[in-house]
């Protein structure tokens, strides 16, 4: 009895240390044949053929899109004529935390902003199958005083401030990103949204103490939209620029004043034409009785078609709690019906204005191109190239004339943490009326605290088993440096042309439901948590 007994113990033991040398191995980040071999598998015949379907190849350049509420996660290929086009998009298993941007290390918050990621930051040796660092804090984040590091999109569907995926869907991804750094991509663009940016995600969530920082990433992404090109992004007086530079040369100050900058002005058009149309749609969902919610998630969320393996996820009981949308009191807030339809008509009115000067910049380029192919012989230039209009000044966020601004909110994200540009302060008219009333009732969000806490254990940075060692080291060393920002070269010979096409000024300096605001608003409160 006694000798099976001590038997039983002894291959207990055994088995134990057996199972140690594992887990250690597991935690290491030395090279390892079984894991490293994780990260070469090739692309599977399925998504070689979605590829040629798309129009694109394994060595074309790839760009990511996120959204964090509806747990989804894009991968977006680079066809032959330099646009991208949505090539797959994955169910997110897991992400943690609330929506909203990440502001100090240990807030379980999944990141929401413009970020890069080079071959540098791919690291085949995770302790979470595969796995990547996507590159926060960025340039944006550290101008706020953003804490935290090692955030990853990994595998095993664990999640505190990570993107976790599947084990197959991180494999997947990764062999693409792969394959892009083989074909000489040197930085992926991965844009994490906190929802998809529509007209009925912001009436909904217009009256949310993030709008104002969610009104700069949809900027942005109704960059990315019209143009379907990887956007430039800088970042000047704390806030995003996107697609533009400075007039007179030179590098944006993230903390510093913006100074004078310079669009395509194509490009501008189309892209205030879609927020015009965007705002309209908004002011006419608010007419019918959208509410104002503020969601409120236990930690993070899920997609749900993983709503049946919930066991083998991250806080499981979390996401048994489900998400809860919290109503915000929107009394002497919202206008009137006529009010809102009257915005909604004008809002209409300017986006055709610029659609039409859209086009006729459009055509002006297109003869202009073929002009130059045919007397210098030269190949039609690119057309995503992007001249450069006159340089004007830089215009402050808070000047913001849409609908958005003046009806749903006007408050900056971190405004107290930087000086506001000494040329805007001398050129710009002081706030007045509504708009300095509304400015005094918005929220203000708690200034980021210099918490050092890790996060908790089942973090994929918890460790150090993500920090992520180079790929391709020897080839690799000085990508990391690059800046997303890809400056737009100037077109001298349509610039004069475009500056006589720019929309005319009018006396009235607000659109939209700014002409409308007749009370002031009451002052928000933050619901509790």
């Amino acid at each position: 009895m006694f000798a099976k007994t001590d038997l039983a113990a002894r291959i207990f033991a055994l088995a134990a240390v057996a199972l140690a040398g594992v887990l250690l191995l597991g935690c290491s980040e030395e090279p390892d044949q079984l894991l490293t071999s994780r990260a070469y598998q090739p692309l599977s015949p399925q998504m070689l053929a979605l590829m040629q379907e798309k129009g694109t190849s394994p060595a074309a350049p790839m760009l990511i899109r996120t959204y964090k509420k509806e747990a989804e996660f894009e991968i977006w290929k680079m066809r032959s004529d330099g646009q991208y086009a949505l090539l797959k998009t994955y169910p997110m298993c897991r992400w943690s935390g609330q929506l909203g941007p990440k502001r100090r290390e240990g807030d379980r918050q999944v990141p929401e902003g413009f970020y890069a990621i080079t071959p540098a930051q791919m690291n085949p040796n995770s302790n979470y199958y595969l796995s990547f660092n996507v590159g926060y804090p960025n340039a944006y984040d550290r101008a706020h005083g953003a804490t935290g590091e090692s955030i990853m999109v990994h595998g095993a569907c664990s999640s505190a401030g990570c993107f976790s995926m599947t084990d197959e869907q991180i494999a997947e991804i990764y062999a693409v990103a792969r394959e892009a750094f083989a074909g000489g991509q040197r930085e992926i663009q991965m844009q994490s949204l906190p929802f998809h940016m529509t007209a009925e995600n912001f009436a909904k969530y217009r009256l949310d103490p993030n709008i104002a920082f969610w009104k700069e990433l949809k900027t942005g992404s109704d960059n990315f939209e019209v143009t379907r090109r990887e956007v430039a992004v800088g970042v000047c007086d704390g806030h995003y620029v996107f697609n533009a530079e400075p007039a007179s040369g030179g590098e944006l100050d993230p903390t510093g004043a913006c100074p004078a900058l310079k669009h395509d002005p194509m490009v501008e058009a189309e892209v205030l034409a879609k927020q015009k149309r965007d705002d309209a749609k908004i002011a006419a969902l608010v007419a019918a009785g959208v509410k104002p919610v503020h969601t409120v998630y236990a930690d993070g969320g899920q997609n749900p078609s993983f709503a049946a393996r919930r066991g083998d996820v991250s806080r499981p009981d979390a996401l048994a709690e489900g998400p809860v949308d919290v109503a915000i009191d929107a009394r002497h807030r919202t206008p009137t019906r006529a009010q809102l339809k009257a915005a909604e008509a004008k809002d209409l009115a300017e986006a055709k204005a610029e659609e039409k000067r859209a086009a006729a910049l459009r055509k002006q380029r297109t003869a202009s191109e073929d002009a130059d192919k045919s007397e210098a012989d030269q190949p039609v230039a690119d057309v995503g190239s992007q001249p450069a209009a006159a340089a004007a000044p830089a215009q402050s966020a808070g000047s913001d004339n849409s609908i958005l601004h003046h009806l749903f909110g006007t408050q900056q994200p971190g405004a107290a943490q930087v000086a506001p540009p000494a040329q805007q302060q001398a050129t710009e008219p002081a706030m007045t009326g509504n708009s300095a009333f509304y400015e005094q009732t918005q929220p203000r969000p708690e200034p980021a605290a210099q918490d050092s806490a890790d996060a908790p254990a089942d973090s994929a940075s918890a460790d150090g088993s993500d920090a992520a060692p180079p790929l391709r080291r020897q080839a690799q060393t000085s990508d990391t440096a690059q800046t997303t920002a890809n400056a737009a070269p100037s077109d001298a010979t349509s610039q004069s042309a475009q500056q006589a096409q720019a929309p005319a000024q009018t006396d009235n300096p607000f659109s939209g439901a700014a002409a409308m605001l007749k009370q002031g608003f009451s002052a928000l409160t933050t619901p509790s948590q």
